[in-house]
């Protein structure tokens, strides 16, 4: 396995690749593990660099991603939805022509261990109000609002202290 850190808008997030692609993008408190990077860990850095420059709205990285083949059925679904668009569990179950399984597809969608590059914070309840997110509804917010994202009601723009 590959290591590498990148300090963020939202904090610091540890890249974790094998060599066949990215296995893992979390959001983390400090360096947890020694860095070894190769060029996947490289190019994820830069790529997510760019991103949150915004100079990037996509990425083109491999993955290698581990799950269950439901799990990973979901996430190729959040790999489709566009940057500055949103959906809901409810979407994501009629693409996988599942359509009783949004809640099942909300556990996938949580247990996404590639944030950002696999957009899960796009990804908001039926009734348009942010739902929870692994890293903290703050950065949801905070990476929505970075896309562009109208959201409804009273919810504020918020700037992220990392």
């Amino acid at each position: 396995m590959y290591t590498d850190y990148i300090k963020s808008p939202l904090g610091v997030l540890e890249i974790r690749a094998s060599s066949e692609g990215v296995t893992h993008v979390l959001f983390t408190t400090s360096k947890k593990s020694e860095i070894n990077t190769n060029e996947i860990t490289h190019r994820c850095k830069q790529q997510l660099n760019e991103y949150f420059s915004g100079k990037r709205k996509t990425f083109e990285l491999p993955l290698d991603q581990v799950g269950s083949e439901f799990q990973k059925s979901v996430w190729s679904c959040l790999i489709q939805i566009p940057f500055g668009e949103t959906v809901s569990y409810i979407d994501i179950a009629n693409m996988m022509d599942k359509h009783n399984a949004a809640r099942a597809v909300g556990g996938a969608n949580g247990r996404n261990p590639i944030s950002i590059i696999v957009p899960c914070h796009r990804v908001i309840g039926n009734n348009g109000i942010l739902n929870g997110y692994a890293g903290g509804i703050e950065r949801k917010l905070w990476l929505l609002n970075h896309e562009g994202v109208e959201l409804k009601g009273s919810i504020k723009k918020l700037k992220f202290e990392s």
